[in-house]
């Protein structure tokens, strides 16, 4: 576990010396899209009965914990490629799964971060929600998973240009399709197959109904709990192979 703290304490340095600009950056999406779609487009609609603000504000904190967390590939690939970190790791006597958990878990702590400015913008606009275990679950979970896909992608994804064609290509249309914008029920039937397999849509379902005061989703949790057990593996697995 010293080895696991080590690397999680490089990370929270690094979120504390570039703490002011993070979080001016987690603010510019959100009220964009809180002005753009929340009191702009969707003032006067409703979606299942509330209005289309309350719908909005629980897919925002899903797509933006998604994108935090994945968001770690790209200071990982300037670390192991630049700064030559990976290989002082490598060198010390840290474990693939403290390496792992270290670098999961500074994505969860960005996640945590623009999640928070986010439900802070909420509050001054007025929405207020249920923020109970079952919603942080959920936001740590979905931001879990990301992180370890985004350690994946950052190590078996060499090229900068690459790793900007996964974020276009994967994760922003997830980003917008996955339930955060709109409900997944309103699309044709074979698409619905396609979004619901989507991990972000279990999550938006999952953090949604938890700020609604409905309760825990317990199948989406239990989804999600499975998804963070093999994208963990899947993280190990990846470490594992770049180091050889």
């Amino acid at each position: 576990m010293r080895g696991f703290f080590a690397v999680y304490l490089r990370e929270l340095l690094i979120i504390w010396h570039r703490l002011p600009r993070m979080l001016l950056s987690f603010s510019v999406s959100p009220t964009l899209y809180l002005v753009a779609f929340g009191f702009g487009l969707g003032k006067d609609l409703s979606v299942g009965g509330r209005p289309y603000l309350e719908f909005l504000i629980p897919g925002l904190v899903a797509a933006s914990s998604m994108m935090q967390g994945f968001g770690i590939n790209v200071e990982i690939n300037v670390a192991r490629f630049y700064l030559k970190v990976f290989e002082e790791f490598q060198a010390a006597p840290i474990s693939n799964l403290s390496y792992v958990l270290g670098e999961i878990l500074s994505g969860v702590t960005r996640a945590l971060l623009s999640t928070t400015v986010i439900l802070i913008i909420t509050s001054l606009a007025g929405v207020s929600f249920h923020f109970g275990p079952a919603f942080w679950s959920g936001v740590v979970l979905n931001a879990f998973i990301f992180a370890a896909l985004g350690v994946t992608s950052a190590m078996v994804i060499k090229s900068h240009a690459d790793q900007a064609l996964v974020t276009n290509f994967i994760i922003t249309p997830m980003a917008f399709l996955g339930g955060t914008f709109f409900p997944v029920e309103n699309m044709p039937g074979p698409v619905q197959l396609v979004l619901k397999a989507l991990p972000l849509t279990h999550a938006s379902r999952l953090i949604r109904q938890a700020s609604y005061g409905e309760g825990l989703n317990v199948t989406d949790l239990y989804l999600l709990l499975v998804l963070a057990g093999l994208c963990l593996l899947l993280a190990y697995w990846s470490v594992d192979k770049a180091r050889d």
